[in-house]
């Protein structure tokens, strides 16, 4: 929880830091508190759609929950505008995960 409540002081004072939001989500997911993480995913995507990064984690929670229409649209949300900044790295992770995701539900 230290870390937790840590991010929590910082975004008090920048509270539309995507980076802490994104950090946050990561510390929840590993306490098993994949809602109050998704929210945070949710809200970054909403605010900075660039946040390459989120796609990726909120995928991989949406897969989680077993709602994979939801995350294979993420994933390729997130490829779309991994292609548009010309990302090839962040396209290719997340295409392998919306590719994996699609041949265990065929």
């Amino acid at each position: 929880m230290e870390r937790i409540d840590r991010l929590n002081e910082f975004l008090k004072e920048s509270p539309d830091d995507s980076f802490l939001q994104h950090a946050l989500a990561l510390e929840y997911i590993k306490l098993g508190n994949d809602k109050e993480a998704g929210k945070l995913f949710y809200k970054i995507l909403e605010k900075e759609p660039g946040y390459l990064g989120s796609y990726y984690h909120l995928g991989k929670l949406l897969e989680r929950k077993k709602d994979i229409t939801e995350a294979l649209r993420i994933y390729e949300k997130g490829m779309e505008i991994a292609s548009l900044k010309n990302d090839r790295h962040s396209y290719n992770e997340l295409f392998a995960a919306y590719e994996e995701l699609k041949d265990e539900t065929e």
